[in-house]
């Protein structure tokens, strides 16, 4: 494979980096990238350990993963508007342009300490984030892709967070398939918690994990870079800064083999006499057949985590038996005299009930337009999160919660006017699509239902499946075109259908290449909020030119491709007479 070729380095100067910045063709660089990570996966998988060094080699040496991991960083990731202990932010084509010209020219920076900040969580209490500086975020993003493919050929098959292809859904399907049968078996659970195991990572024993990774180095500079918090600087001897590129597959290398400490996961057909262990990340659950052996299983994986510095959270690790239930990523798993039922769990439900009464109340006085798009995401995002499951029930309730809030809010912004009068003001039949008259908002923008969103069964990813396989690219695009979730919109379902799920400018896939990180989003609304507006529908033929909006004179595309698109169209209009522009 010889290497990409990319416009010359432009001299310092604004203009000249976002002229650089946009005239790279990222469909290229971002499949020269994806070859390599399928090189190094086909080596890893035979065994190859001499050519995945090299190839691992090359990946950090490759232009394309520079270039394709600043993108990354500074476009496509949830975090890209929060600066480090620098306070650089890199957000315009002049300053991206700019951060890969540096990069290019000098990639080996020093590692600095990451910016320590704090973010509330679902119990109320805090999450300590570190967030490197820019350069170190690129950097780390370029090893990851050089390191994250010799891993995705090792991991387990039942591992299912912070991996390319696997999500939420996966590790929920995986319980489901161990656990729903009547004749199931394993009906005694341990409900796993780990003390903060971001923070409690063994150094040694994770670069012992890593081995000769060409970038090892830069792995260890960066896990003891130490922390800023206001102003002060502390030394850290352990953990990984949970807000780094790297950190998350970090985690699960240092978790790799937890399963098969115990026993558990073995290939398919061949684990009717094992317990099975699902994991997502740190959160993971353990299904045994007594609850005796689901003690001597704890035992041996607290024995197992302790040289890796880690371990349980006595005070959340609880042993239930299934018809009891437990609480797993935002689900209620439960057997009802023998039929298993996965439905959002009770404290999913109250905090978007909480959500979306602080949204109604802040939101008093606003016309009904501006309330129905700010609730928009919440609705829609929660009910797709959860329409894998049994959520029938849940999402009726949900929209009669809705109704009293947005009732209420009503008869504060109009305390003189009847409940019929506001009635006919705030509510009507909106959506043509559907024969529903008690609809909030206006003809112009209204509030979609919870209802509304229908309950489709997940299809599980199959065994040790990944996106770095090249024998499985039709499989990943197969799942990629039924992954567009329900949106108000039927003309962007219609054209993503007749696309495959795929953008017609880049190749890649709609959803994932939508302008986040799905590492760096953890919450249902904020991930339909970044996919949605990270897809634009494009006219081929534009309206200025004479194009329709005629079905077959559109697409659906990249929010960044779209840009590039444009600013390639201004670039030519301002070119000399006879000449293009580079």
């Amino acid at each position: 494979m010889s290497a990409t070729t990319v416009p010359a380095l432009p001299m310092n100067g604004a203009e000249g980096d976002a002229e650089y910045w946009t005239s790279i063709d990222w469909n290229r660089e971002e499949a020269f990238v994806k070859q390599l990570r399928q090189r190094i996966y086909r080596a890893a998988r035979i065994g190859d350990q001499k050519q995945v060094r090299n190839l691992q080699k090359l990946m950090l040496r490759s232009r394309a993963n520079t270039l394709t991991s600043v993108r990354r960083v500074t476009q496509r990731s949830a975090g890209k508007k929060t600066p480090g202990i620098d306070g650089v932010v890199a957000l315009t084509s002049e300053s991206r342009g700019n951060l890969a010209r540096q990069m290019l020219a000098e990639p080996a920076t020093p590692a600095k300490p990451v910016k320590r900040v704090y973010i509330p969580k679902a119990n109320g209490k805090t999450r300590p984030l570190g967030i490197p500086v820019i350069q170190d975020r690129v950097n780390q993003a370029r090893a990851k892709n050089a390191l994250e493919p010799e891993w995705e050929a090792r991991f387990e098959r039942r591992s299912y967070g912070f991996r390319p292809g696997r999500g939420c859904h996966d590790a929920i399907a995986a319980i489901f398939h161990v656990a729903s049968k009547k004749t199931a078996r394993r009906l005694w659970v341990l409900d796993a918690d780990l003390s903060a195991a971001f923070d409690r990572i063994d150094h040694g024993h994770l670069l012992e994990s890593i081995g000769l990774f060409p970038g090892r180095k830069d792995i260890q500079s960066w896990l003891r870079a130490g922390v800023m918090e206001q102003g002060t600087y502390a030394h850290v001897t352990e953990g990984t800064p949970q807000g780094g590129v790297i950190s998350p597959l970090l985690l699960n290398i240092a978790l790799h083999g937890m399963g098969e400490a115990i026993g558990g996961n073995l290939p398919a057909g061949s684990d009717r006499n094992s317990p099975s262990l699902i994991r997502y990340a740190d959160d993971f659950v353990v299904l045994c057949f007594t609850e005796e052996e689901v003690y001597e299983r704890k035992a041996e994986l607290a024995s197992w985590l302790s040289p890796r510095g880690l371990a349980f959270n006595e005070e959340k690790t609880r042993v239930v038996h299934l018809s009891e239930g437990f609480d797993f990523l935002g689900f209620n798993v439960r057997r009802y005299n023998g039929k298993m039922l996965i439905k959002p769990s009770k404290d999913a439900v109250q905090r978007v009930k909480r959500k979306i009464k602080a949204t109604i109340r802040e939101h008093r006085g606003w016309p009904a337009e501006k309330l129905a798009g700010a609730l928009s995401p919440l609705v829609r995002g929660w009910s797709t999160y959860y329409r894998h499951v049994v959520s029938k029930e849940t999402f009726s309730l949900l929209d009669n919660f809705m109704y009293g809030a947005l009732r209420r809010w009503a008869k504060y912004c109009n305390p003189r006017k009847s409940y019929r009068c506001i009635r006919e003001q705030y509510w009507g039949r909106f959506e043509e699509s559907r024969n529903a008259e008690w609809v909030f908002g206006s003809q112009a923008r209204h509030l979609p239902k919870f209802a509304w969103t229908p309950i489709v069964r997940h299809v599980m990813v199959k065994g040790n499946s990944s996106r770095d396989d090249p024998e499985l690219e039709s499989y990943w695009k197969n799942r990629a075109r039924k992954r567009m979730p329900d949106v108000e919109s039927k003309r962007i379902l219609g054209l993503a259908a007749r696309q495959k799920g795929l953008c017609t400018r880049c190749g890649q896939d709609l959803i994932e290449g939508a302008g986040y990180d799905p590492d760096d989003v953890n919450d249902w609304a904020q991930w339909f909020t970044a996919c949605f507006r990270g897809i634009n529908v494009h006219h081929i033929e534009y309206r200025s030119r004479g194009g329709s909006d005629d079905p077959g004179n559109l697409e659906v595309i990249h929010t960044l491709c779209h840009r590039q698109l444009h600013a390639g169209d201004r670039r030519r209009s301002t070119a000399p007479s006879g000449q293009r522009p580079a």
